[in-house]
């Protein structure tokens, strides 16, 4: 699975190609929402005002709504248990 994280003039934008299932990438959304994973910091996700998921399976986009940084999400997807399981 490739990932690109990209800045937007809302937050960021994570696309998601190859290997990927738009269900992983909603697990991971519930996950964090829900406090159920410890991928990134109470205050980066206190930033992140919605998270959106969009696409279909091969070719899937994440956009985070908020006040976070590109870097702040880069680190929050390696420490991802849903995605790199």
């Amino acid at each position: 699975m490739k990932k690109e994280v990209k800045v937007t003039k809302n937050g960021v934008k994570i696309e998601f190609m190859g290997e990927v299932k738009v269900e992983k990438i909603v697990k991971m959304v519930q996950n964090c929402a829900t406090g159920e994973c410890e991928c990134m910091s109470s205050d980066v996700k206190s930033r992140v005002e919605n998270m959106e998921v969009k696409g279909e399976d091969g070719e899937v986009t994440l956009e985070l709504t908020g006040d976070v940084a590109k870097e702040e999400i880069e680190e929050a997807l390696k420490r991802s248990k849903v995605l790199n399981s």
